[in-house]
């Protein structure tokens, strides 16, 4: 796990060390860069596979140089199959041995988190490339001649100083988090996950390729029997998670909670290593899992840890924890992220965790209406009959209730617009609040998308699932953990986003992610094999983050001393009135989105802050 950066026809007279600098949390154990005709490659290591310096990056095999973050969990049984040898183990050098072989059809074979940067010198050809998923993050600046690319918007936004995209943030307040290849800024856009850019070197033309496209295993059904879906699946785990712990030459680490996803990662990893270590996480004000977590524990015999996390520091922390994403961040559960990973680390450097289960197999509860109603296309009368109701009902305070579950059903089911039934079916933040924007959210990437999705001859559930994989897993939910655990140095492996199993379960049939109201049936039948009875039935519940509770009372004050600011950047995109009457409580709207949408703001006035003084 490290951080990359690079350049390609860009002069600038900065400090080479700033990039290092930048980026050195992500790879504290050693930091190189190299020039090479009109491109430099910078890199910074933290080191896990081939820990000599055999392994060190930017790293050259026979023409082609390399700077790669992320790993390669079956580069062993790729060197195997192509014959490939060499005196490192590193999978680095696979990379460039596979590359010699086959080119960049060697992406195919890997199953991993990755995002790098190859030059080949002979062809003047540079590849950035991105795993399947989007686990390790890259954003590339382009003005037509000029490329930077770096694993984060923070280092290279100290070296481009691009112009903000205003648009880009009416899109970001809307959605809750920026859509896919969108960035706050102007020229620079995230390599989206499954994709390759091939920029020519001598003459900065550039190709996009797909290279993996998950909506394709979304049309190809499939129909094995219940048995043989349970032995599928749980070879394709099993697979996972022994590459994920084999592939480390340091001691490989698991969280644990009571649910089903990292409850099955433990029992297959303490099948695989001796002495496993486990950590379940205890947060103040949240329900506590510690207690069905230690059974799998004990059944398991792992080392087991409790992190009780506090959030006493939090008023301290906040800015920092929100400016170190490098854009405009509202995802709340970023703080705990952030705790929890910080105090991992104090016991290990690789951890296992069960992200992406919920996105492929039908984890979250607002997910069940769509298996038996096609919010996407409600009919006329009963749009019309769900805006009557919703507009006589009182509005849904609390956010875990069954009638806040029932009024959002309401409420989807009274939109025409995907856009909108999308957007309240995830964030939901200002929809029905669109003639506050000054700039008007023009989500026009999203929007087509919706559009392509739609047509897709598949089920409303693969539907909303399919695009909650494209949308809030890529764009929101792994940079939250892939930021939070890279500011500590720590390695997040996911073994739910191998290649075998995101080629597999898309194609499930519906009654086995949604059974009725169960949702993940047939993780839940595998978790059978594996886990007390105790758990197999345990509801999803994550952080359950007061949100409400710290924007009325600790983080009401530096909120409120942000939104009540002078030169408040957001009062370029919204009516300042609009936040203005929220702060004082005067919008009907419910409290806990009234602390989303300000949570929101908020986040944008951090980042503007922490770049304004860059």
């Amino acid at each position: 796990m490290c951080g990359i950066f690079g350049s390609l026809n860009y002069d600038y007279n900065q400090d080479y060390e700033e990039v290092h600098r930048g980026l050195i949390h992500r790879g504290p154990d050693e930091q190189c860069n190299v020039q090479q005709d009109n491109l430099r490659l910078f890199h910074t290591r933290l080191a896990i596979q081939d820990l000599s310096e055999l392994g060190r990056q930017p790293m050259e095999h026979l023409g082609s140089t390399i700077v790669f973050n992320g790993e390669i969990y079956n580069h062993l049984e790729i060197r195997k199959k192509y014959g490939l040898d060499n005196v490192s183990n590193s999978d680095t050098k696979t990379i460039l041995m596979l590359y010699q072989h086959i080119g960049m059809k060697m992406l195919n074979e890997f199953d991993g988190m990755f995002a790098f940067a190859l030059y080949d010198s002979a062809k003047k050809r540079l590849f950035l490339a991105r795993d399947r998923a989007g686990k390790k993050p890259l954003y590339v600046y382009s003005n037509g001649e000029q490329f930077v690319f770096s694993s984060e918007l923070n280092t290279l936004y100290k070296v481009v100083r691009p112009d903000i995209d205003e648009a880009s943030i009416a899109d970001y307040l809307y959605l809750g988090y920026h859509y896919r290849q969108s960035t706050p800024y102007k020229l620079v856009t995230e390599l989206e996950n499954g994709c390759y850019l091939e920029i020519d070197t001598s003459t900065a033309t550039i190709e996009k390729v797909k290279w993996f496209d998950i909506h394709s295993f979304y049309q190809q059904e499939n129909k094995l029997n219940h048995h043989d879906t349970i032995d599928q699946l749980d070879h394709n785990l099993q697979l996972a998670v022994k590459r994920r712990i084999r592939s480390s030459d340091l001691d490989v680490g698991s969280f644990l909670s009571g649910g089903i996803d990292s409850g099955l990662v433990t029992a297959i990893a303490a099948a695989h290593t001796k002495n496993l270590k486990t950590f379940t996480v205890r947060v103040e004000g949240s329900y506590d899992e510690s207690a069905l977590a230690e059974k799998v524990a004990n059944k398991y015999g792992t080392n087991h840890t409790v992190v009780d996390i506090s959030f006493s520091n939090l008023k301290k922390d906040i800015e920092k924890i929100l400016a170190n994403h490098g854009e405009p961040n509202c995802d709340n559960s970023a703080i705990p992220s952030y705790y929890v990973a910080k105090e991992a680390k104090k016991h290990i450097t690789v951890v296992l965790n069960g992200d992406g289960a919920d996105e492929l197999f039908g984890g979250y509860r607002r997910y069940v209406p769509f298996r038996h109603f096609n919010f996407f296309d409600s009919g006329k009368v009963t749009r019309t009959a769900a805006k009557v109701l919703t507009g006589l009902l009182p509005i849904a305070n609390e956010k875990q209730s069954s009638y806040n579950y029932l009024y959002r059903l309401l409420k989807l089911a009274g939109y025409t617009d995907m856009l909108k039934v999308y957007s309240s079916a995830s964030c939901d933040l200002f929809v029905g609040f669109e003639d506050q924007f000054l700039k008007r959210p023009l989500m026009k990437d999203i929007s087509e998308d919706l559009i392509t999705i739609n047509k897709l001859s598949i089920s409303p559930l693969k539907k909303i699932i399919l695009t909650d994989f494209q949308s809030m897993l890529f764009s929101r939910l792994l940079p939250k953990m892939d930021i939070a655990t890279m500011a500590h140095s720590l390695e997040g492996r996911s073994p739910f986003l191998s290649k075998e199993i995101l080629e597999f379960a898309p194609g499930l049939q519906d009654n086995y992610k949604i059974n009725k109201v169960t949702t993940k049936s047939i993780l839940r039948d595998l978790a059978g094999k594996y886990l007390p009875a105790e758990l197999v039935g345990q509801p999803k519940r994550g952080f359950e983050i007061p949100l409400k509770i710290w924007v009325n009372g600790e983080l009401k004050e530096i909120i409120e001393d942000y939104l009540l600011a002078p030169q408040a950047f957001y009062a370029r995109i919204i009516k300042r009135s609009f936040i203005e009457d929220l702060l004082n409580s005067k919008i009907k709207i419910s409290d806990e989105r009234r602390a989303k949408i300000l949570f929101c703001v908020f986040g944008l006035e951090v980042w503007f802050k922490g770049i304004a003084s860059k």
